[in-house]
């Protein structure tokens, strides 16, 4: 198995496991911390999808500028 795939599941497991604890720790229920330990991670991720293609056009529009 890849390394980058081994890094991101190692990574989506701590994050779930986080995300998990803590939701149970803030309202003592199984069901809402599973639910908060899985939507947020999918959320988290479409948001990194348009935090990285801001910061693409950013560096665009740099590269544009200083020519």
């Amino acid at each position: 198995m890849p390394t980058d795939l081994i890094k991101t599941l190692t990574y989506l497991s701590i994050h779930l496991t986080i995300g998990f604890s803590v939701a149970y720790a803030m309202t003592g229920s199984v069901a809402l911390a599973g639910g908060i330990a899985i939507i947020e991670p999918c959320i988290n991720a479409v948001a990194f999808f348009f935090h990285e293609k801001a910061w693409k056009r950013l560096g665009t529009r740099r590269k544009l500028l200083a020519v």
